[in-house]
């Protein structure tokens, strides 16, 4: 019962952080789906990225509470993945960048890992995703 209701005071500590970004003054878009995003710089590229496309993005995942849970720019080069093999809040993402840009992209729980979590990502996590899109394959 203890672990549910910390569930819970966790789950919706991550919708009011939500929430408060959309009321908030900030720049931030609603892309799609509840994925938040604020254009740090716009880039050059003149396409987007379909869902079969390959990708490179250079980008650093927290959570809310700022804890880095993975980061491109800590190993020194950008990674590549299959767009439509990617958690939900990064195909909507993804499929609206062009090569170049660099986003702050807020990703709710549904739009990403779900209730479930993966690895060291709890359940119930709004994603903080910094990503710049170096290419489309």
């Amino acid at each position: 019962m203890a672990k549910q209701k910390g569930n819970n005071e966790y789950k919706m500590r991550n919708e009011a952080f939500m929430e408060a970004l959309r009321n908030g003054e900030e720049e931030l878009y609603e892309i799609s789906q509840g994925v938040l995003c604020k254009i740090i710089e716009r880039g050059e590229g003149d396409k987007c990225p379909r869902n079969g496309n390959v990708v490179t993005v250079h980008y650093k995942g927290s959570l809310i509470n700022g804890k880095v849970f993975d980061s491109s720019y800590e190993r020194g080069y950008p990674e590549a993945f299959r767009v439509n093999e990617l958690i939900t809040g990064w195909q909507i993402a993804l499929t609206q960048m062009h090569v170049g840009d660099h986003w702050i992209v807020y990703i709710p729980w549904e739009m990403g890992y779900g209730k479930k979590g993966s690895g060291n990502i709890p359940g119930y996590s709004t994603l903080v995703f910094e990503m710049e899109l170096v290419a489309i394959m």
